[in-house]
């Protein structure tokens, strides 16, 4: 992985490819490559480093000129970040390049097989396997696609892989199984993506590949099959989100701006979903008619990092609200621990992209055992929004940062119908529906007020900015919110940081706490308020620097904190909605102080598509 990009038409390709691989910075990468067809020769870019090392070496697009290209930035997997590993990758004779996303498995065996054969090697990667796999079958085969056909017949992993050849100029071929390719469909013009943030200033309509699809792409056209030739239907979508969604603004980061856009995409996760008048919720994209609902007898949640610690909350609103047994789940576990999934069980995966590979692996895993699996993603014709059951979408719109903001908060937001919805259903009154119901409306401007505070925070991110290490406290619902604030500040200042329920920390944790150990903790008024309040006040004799969150009109917690910042009041199980906002803002402005790069933070990928 990480990011793939092919052009074929009228226009010249390499620009094109070079912009569309700028789209893709923000997914992660350390290196990058393109290769287009000039004057009958295949030619080959690539460095290591920033896209802005590969454009320097690139030459002028008006003494390059070519309508076909593939590009590529790579996030290591197989091999050390370098030249020589980075995509494309060629056969022996050079005369075919390939990208690719995803890990071969068995590519030692496939390689060794090769070098036997005469073939030689001169990466360290998995994907030039394949490269070398084609060249081998084009001795026996007629056709590019034919002998793309029969190396995947030998490949075992996945693969999001687009070929091109000198010997057929006029043609990409793109095949996919378990990572993910979109087919973007111009006039005289078609693209290849891995993401459809790259290609979305040319066109809107797009094709999403599935698993054992071979897309044969022309300038004039494209036709899909199977692997075994099986001609395909394709459905063509339109993306419904406007190229400003890919772009900053007047802000100096997309996570700043992400942050900032959290009043609107919490309004658009709960928009036509509620109704005040009966104090419940309406999520139709489940699937699932009301008398079916009320058998569930047992949840899963199951996801990965910040998705995960949605799961969590919702983990705790679903139980208190609906009364309901629900389990949060890693899907990195999830899926290789053989999960018991009792009848009237209802499995809801969450990702952000749709295209997790352990989130997806975990949904396979739960539908093969027979459960009713139900997605909340973000992206619409995604992997996991295809083969779930149903589901709903968050429609927090396109996220660029890598740390994730405001996906965390539309998953809570979503995850609180869902308590709303199940809770009517069974133990929740009309009245009691109904006041969450108005205070979820009021959330997006008690948002609005804690954003306001950004200037402050970044005041006391200045003092903690130099720190080693960070400790974040919660407890009950804010638990949950302590290990995301603590995930987002090591994630893009590299700090090491670790959330603890805050009654956890005397039973080990605590022997780290000196006066250099800034303390983060979440004190909001809430039934559990009084007992953290005593364990704050046990940190603060350990010398420690306390940051607390607390509620407006809390007067005590600054007679022991070093810095407070106050939020608006709102019902304990919608907290978290407002705890985690000045976390995400503290941890970005340590980061931005640090002078770090924020929207792409080292050794991280946006969406995880490989194992």
């Amino acid at each position: 992985m990480c990011g793939i990009v092919g052009y074929i038409g009228h226009r010249n390709a390499l620009p094109i490819v070079v912009e569309a691989l700028k789209r893709l910075e923000y997914r992660g990468y350390d290196s990058s490559g393109c290769a287009l067809i000039h004057d009958g020769e295949l030619q080959v870019y690539k460095r290591a480093g920033k896209i802005i090392e590969l454009e320097r070496c690139l030459p002028e697009p008006n003494k390059c000129t070519g309508n076909i290209a593939i590009a590529h930035t790579r996030w290591a997997t197989h091999g050390e970040p370098n030249e020589v590993n980075a995509h494309p990758h060629l056969d022996c004779k050079g005369e075919i390049a390939i990208v690719h996303n995803g890990i071969i498995e068995n590519y030692k065996l496939l390689r060794d097989k090769l070098i036997e054969l005469g073939h030689t090697f001169v990466s360290e990667t998995d994907t030039e396997v394949i490269v070398h796999l084609i060249e081998q079958f084009l001795l026996s085969e007629t056709t590019l696609e034919d002998a793309v056909r029969s190396a995947m017949t030998k490949v075992e992993g996945t693969y999001g892989l687009v070929v091109m050849s000198l010997k057929e100029p006029d043609k990409l071929i793109a095949v996919r199984k378990g990572s993910p390719l979109i087919i973007g469909i111009g006039e005289n013009e078609h693209f290849i993506t891995s993401d459809v943030n790259a290609i979305i200033i040319h066109t809107k309509r797009v094709i999403y590949l599935q698993d054992d699809e071979l897309c044969v792409v022309k300038a004039d056209g494209f036709e899909i099959t199977t692997l075994d030739k099986r001609s395909v239907k394709p459905e063509i979508s339109v993306v419904d989100w406007d190229i400003s969604a890919i772009e900053k603004g007047d802000f100096k980061h997309f996570m700043l701006k992400e942050i900032f856009e959290q009043p609107l995409t919490i309004e658009n996760a709960f928009r036509g979903r509620i109704n005040q008048h009966l104090g419940t919720a309406r999520l139709g994209g489940l699937g699932i008619p009301n008398f079916e609902l009320r058998k569930i007898k047992q949840i899963h949640l199951v996801a990965c990092g910040t998705s995960f610690h949605a799961a969590l909350i919702g983990k705790y609103i679903i139980e208190d609200i609906a009364r309901i047994p629900v389990f949060a789940e890693y899907a990195s576990e999830y899926r290789y621990r053989n999960p018991i999934i009792p009848e009237d069980t209802l499995v809801f995966v969450i990702s952000q992209s749709g295209e997790t590979a352990d989130t997806l692996g975990a949904l396979r895993e739960a539908k093969a055992k027979g459960a009713r699996v139900l997605a909340i993603t973000n992206v619409v014709g995604s992997t996991i929004a295809r083969e779930s059951d149903g589901g709903t979408y968050i429609h927090a719109g396109s996220e660029i940062g890598v740390a994730s903001t405001k996906a965390f908060t539309s998953q809570v937001t979503i995850m609180t119908l869902l308590a709303i919805l199940l809770g009517r259903m069974n133990y929740l009154s009309t009245v009691k529906g109904m006041e969450y119901i108005s205070e979820l409306e009021k959330i997006p401007s008690k948002v609005e007020k804690i954003l306001a505070l950004n200037e402050y925070i970044r005041n006391i991110a200045a003092t903690i900015k130099d720190c080693k290490n960070a400790l974040y406290l919660g407890r009950g619902i804010n638990y949950p919110v302590a290990m995301e604030g603590a995930l987002k500040l090591k994630e893009i200042s590299y700090i090491h940081s670790e959330g603890y329920p805050a009654a956890e920390m005397k039973h080990g944790p605590i022997a780290l706490i000196d006066k250099n150990m800034p303390v983060i903790a979440i004190a909001t008024k809430d039934p559990l308020y009084d007992k953290i309040y005593s364990n704050l006040q046990e940190v603060r004799a350990r010398k420690a620097r306390l940051i607390t969150i607390a509620t407006e009109g809390d007067t005590e917690l600054s007679k022991i904190s070093e810095n407070v910042i106050y939020i608006p009041d709102t019902l304990t199980n919608l907290q978290p909605l407002l705890t985690v906002i000045p976390l995400q803002l503290l941890a970005y402005n340590v980061a931005d102080l640090k002078g770090l790069n924020v929207d792409q933070p080292r050794n991280l990928a946006k969406s995880v598509t490989v194992e």
